[in-house]
């Protein structure tokens, strides 16, 4: 054999190797790398196996978007935050506003799309402070003051367009906000929300892993999960004052979650259409209009849960379809309520199964079914020897600060 036989041989060999071989996984870190120097351009770039890294710690004026974005069994993409912060809202700008009086100031440059569904939503951040002026989406809302009834640290919404057939129709007007007179706009701090969302999904997404992450102040979900997701799995994650849900699954969504943090959200939980979750280790605390709300044909499971309810409701399960009734199953949960009224619903269509749980100062509303095994409601067994909650594997999970 010639030597360029040789040569070819071995060439032919090196290219069936490459070709036989799988791409190494990379590790990603966002700023650092040339090729992913923003989340989106990190997302986009992954491949299954790749690892996309945030700075620990940091706090990114952004979100993850995850659109029809697959990985591969075995070789899912993940995202660790390591303890980083998407956070959804912006230092306001004075120069859009007018002072209308010493400490009245209006702003009439809102999103072009700026709807209904969003003022429902809606909230500014005064030095650091979350005001809603009442408004949450599910739940009763506060109707919004006129203008000249505003205290400092308060904020209104005077629409102009006529009322809107559906939350989606663009609405058109001016926003007011009243801080002490004779402080500058840019002494308040004040901070707008401008990102729907902390993570969001859609389309057909799988085999993904998010990890280590808060979300907070976006004006929609800290997590909002659309369209066909299998194998997704999210882990030690928070929603921190969100405008509405902490994290909410939508369509035909599939996911599990292991350790989450849902704190100050509209509502801490709400999953809707198809969708199949799972929780575990779980804590929540002042959410304002739900802390658990399914409904449609979602099948959910909540384990190891600690809830501390002062919203609107603590619990609503309810369904659209008799044939395929909403399903809630909960095991060592325990759900403690902070205020009236002192009671959660399992509504029609409704089906809740729940082992080993506490459920303290509240009663179930039930025209749906419930299935209670070994739990204690109001101190009162389901049946003899039933003894409720042991959450020690959460706590040893989570730092709960109540």
């Amino acid at each position: 054999m010639n030597h360029s036989s040789i040569w070819l041989s071995l060439l032919r060999l090196s290219f069936t190797f490459a070709l036989a071989s799988p791409c190494l996984a990379r590790d990603l870190w966002v700023g650092r790398d040339t090729d992913a120097p923003t989340i989106a351009h990190a997302i986009k770039i992954a491949q299954p196996g790749d690892v996309i890294h945030l700075e620990p710690n940091r706090v990114y004026h952004d979100y993850a978007g995850f659109y029809n974005k697959q990985g591969a069994p075995g070789k899912p993409i993940t995202l660790d935050g390591h303890g980083a912060t998407l956070e959804g809202s912006d230092p306001l700008d004075p120069t859009n506003w007018q002072e209308l009086s010493p400490g009245h100031f209006r702003s009439i440059r809102l999103s072009a799309n700026f709807n209904g569904a969003m003022l429902a939503r809606w909230f500014f951040l005064f030095d650091d402070q979350m005001q809603r002026m009442g408004r949450v989406s599910k739940g009763h809302t506060t109707a919004l003051k006129a203008p000249t009834e505003l205290e400092s640290g308060e904020w209104t919404f005077e629409p102009s367009s006529p009322p809107a057939k559906d939350h989606s129709t663009p609405i058109t007007g001016a926003f007011h906000l009243r801080i002490a007179p004779g402080q500058t706009l840019p002494q308040a701090n004040i901070r707008i929300p401008v990102r729907s969302a902390g993570v969001q999904f859609s389309g057909d997404n799988a085999h993904l892993i998010l990890r280590n992450l808060t979300t907070t102040h976006p004006y929609n979900d800290g997590f909002n999960i659309h369209g066909d997701c299998r194998d997704i799995l999210f882990q030690n994650i928070r929603a921190i004052e969100c405008g509405d849900d902490g994290i909410s699954a939508h369509e035909s969504a599939q996911y599990r979650v292991h350790g989450f943090i849902s704190q100050g959200n509209a509502t801490g939980i709400c999953d809707t259409g198809t969708a199949q979750t799972h929780y575990s280790h779980v804590f929540m605390s002042n959410n304002v209009g739900f802390d658990l709300y399914f409904l449609d044909e979602v099948q959910a499971s909540l384990r190891h849960a600690l809830i501390l309810s002062s919203a609107q409701q603590p619990l609503m399960v309810v369904g659209r379809n008799e044939k395929t009734p909403c399903h809630l199953t909960m095991e060592q949960v325990q759900l403690h309520r902070m205020t009236a009224p002192f009671q959660g619903k399992i509504a029609r269509h409704g089906h809740l199964t729940a082992s080993q749980c506490t459920i303290d100062q509240m009663t179930l509303e039930t025209s749906g079914t419930t299935d209670l095994k070994n739990c204690l409601i109001n101190n009162q067994p389901s049946e003899p020897g039933a003894t409720g909650a042991d959450l020690a594997p959460l706590k040893k999970l989570l730092p709960l600060n109540p």
